[in-house]
């Protein structure tokens, strides 16, 4: 029994000090904010349970706890047109086992999917240009960052050369 207090008193801590990162993190929620959101959790079950198994309240003893609520799905005839519409296009999965759609399957008796206008071999490069110049593509390695933000030194000057031809460009605009 006093193990089982320990435990849940160990889980509550948890997932205060959980709550707290976050709104530390976060840096935009209140102390009222953390008791509302604990308080919410604790009301519907969403707080993990005591012991090893990782799971949440719900979960273990979903009876306890309000049923979730149900995102609305689509009607009848909504269904009913989209599948109507996959038949014509042929975006529907073959009848044999090969897991190729009908239109992938037998093109010919399917209308040609329309592709949209797309940019230019110029626009592209010139795309990869500015990019290059203001180091506004991933760095190489697995930060996730981009070139400028890694080395902002680098391309400060690109950046004010940006700033400058957007301002300029908002002048003659205005007048």
């Amino acid at each position: 029994m006093r193990t089982s207090k320990l435990a849940r008193a160990t889980g509550t801590l948890f997932l205060l000090a959980a709550l707290g990162a976050a709104a530390h993190a976060d840096g935009g929620l209140t102390r009222a904010q953390v008791k509302a959101d604990l308080a919410e959790a604790m009301r519907t079950g969403n707080m993990l349970a005591a012991g090893e198994s990782g799971m949440t309240l719900r979960e273990l003893n979903p009876q306890r706890y309000p049923a979730p609520a149900v995102a609305e799905g689509k009607t009848r005839a909504q269904v009913q047109a989209e599948l109507a519409d996959a038949i014509r296009t042929g975006d529907i999965m073959a009848n044999d086992e090969s897991g190729l759609k009908a239109n992938e399957e037998n093109p010919q008796r399917y209308p040609a999917r329309v592709i949209a206008a797309s940019k230019t071999r110029a626009q592209v490069r010139a795309e990869l240009a500015e990019a290059i110049r203001t180091g506004d593509m991933l760095a190489s390695d697995e930060s996730g960052m981009r070139l400028n933000e890694e080395h902002p030194q680098r391309y400060a000057r690109a950046r004010a050369t940006t700033a400058a031809e957007a301002a300029t460009a908002s002048n003659v605009a205005t007048q």
